[in-house]
């Protein structure tokens, strides 16, 4: 069996995963990167996307991340994330909502800062829209 590595992901809320995996795949700012067990020492901004996680207790698993961190060792994966959504609890209308009240907020942001924040958050949700 190959070697594993721990995989610990985390949001504001709480720990969402914690385990041994055989890989882990995290949309870094310059492109997807895949981590196994024995990876270089490595820290990376993330991008909105798609983390893929093979090999774990439950079976694979893809969840969508708004952007975060992720700090990799050669035993250890640790992703810090801003929002992280496993793709099988999808609401699509509870989504189609949240675009909706993210495109009234960039109307309604009144300085630069509001407008760009605003518009990262509603394009975040949009390319999370077009995986369905």
């Amino acid at each position: 069996m190959a070697d594993k590595i721990h995989f610990d992901l985390v949001s504001p809320e709480r720990m969402l995963l914690s385990e041994d995996v055989d890989m882990v795949t995290v949309p870094g700012t310059e492109g997807y990167f895949g981590v196994l067990a024995g990876h270089a020492p490595l820290v990376s901004t993330l991008r909105p996307g798609l983390i893929e996680v093979k090999g774990g207790a439950k079976g694979d698993l893809k969840l969508f991340v708004r952007g975060g961190f992720a700090e990799v060792n050669p035993e250890r994966i640790i992703v810090l994330a801003e929002e992280a959504i496993p793709l099988n609890d999808f609401n699509l209308d509870a989504l189609d909502q949240r675009i909706r009240d993210a495109e009234e907020e960039l109307v309604a942001a009144q300085t630069d800062a509001e407008r760009d924040k605003a518009g990262e958050h509603l394009d975040s949700l949009r390319q999370l829209r077009s995986i369905f």
